[in-house]
């Protein structure tokens, strides 16, 4: 039967042996719903990049851009971090995205059997697929600045529940991220409210985003690690 684990912070990744895992990347706030968004409206690939310093390289070569720090669009790029600006005019492109704390998560996780990001948007989708797949799974949450937050933790719990009687829980993190989200399945938004990031972010004006990104099922699209970057996978 597949072991699911759950590591709640980038910081703790290297405590886990992922070569043989599939690493399910969670930021609900926001990078991993806005990679879901831009591949499920048909942009071709997101590329996924570490620094401020790396955007600008792939800028200068003529990419459209995304950078987001401390919640915020980073001046100079031509977008930010929110699902709404990758939904329309960009089908077909590849574009360069680099946030946080979500993007370098993605890249933490390299050397993992497969990459795959999810989001509440896709929670069905993404289950449905990995309930046919052999490899034991890691749900990797990308926190905030190596810290652990609530919404990561949610989602990674909600992830444990749709595959519960297809695993195994063998770690006592995974156990907790799934009653977390059991007490507070059917009123997310309380909880969230509760969070650092949510205040963060609503300090920034961006409530329309959070209350989008913790809707489920709105796409089907699995961003999976290809080569370079994130493209929807093909079954």
């Amino acid at each position: 039967m597949t072991e699911v684990d759950f590591c709640f912070s980038p910081a703790q990744v290297h405590l886990f042996d992922i070569k043989d895992k599939i690493v399910v990347v969670i930021d609900v706030l926001r990078a991993t719903s806005t990679i879901n968004t831009a591949l499920d409206s048909g942009i071709k690939k997101v590329i996924p990049v570490s620094s401020i310093e790396e955007g600008l390289i792939y800028k200068e070569k003529g990419f459209k851009v995304g950078a987001e720090r401390n919640g915020k669009k980073y001046d100079g790029f031509d977008l930010g971090n929110s699902p709404f600006e990758y939904m329309e005019g960009l089908k077909g492109e590849t574009v360069v995205l680099t946030t946080s704390n979500g993007t370098r998560a993605i890249k933490l996780a390299q050397d993992a059997h497969k990459v795959v990001t999810g989001s509440f948007l896709n929670l069905t989708a993404l289950c449905d697929w990995l309930k046919t797949q052999p490899n034991d799974v890691l749900l990797l949450c990308s926190g905030w600045k190596d810290r652990f937050s609530i919404e990561d933790t949610l989602l990674a719990g909600a992830i444990i529940e749709e595959l519960n009687e297809d695993i195994m829980i063998n770690s006592d993190a995974a156990f907790a991220a799934h009653h977390l989200y059991m007490s507070y399945q059917n009123d997310l938004m309380t909880v969230i409210k509760s969070s650092s990031h949510y205040q963060r972010l609503a300090n920034n004006g961006v409530m329309k985003d959070i209350e989008f990104c913790l809707s489920k099922d709105k796409q089907t699209a699995i961003p999976i690690w290809k080569e370079d970057g994130m493209v929807v996978l093909e079954n």
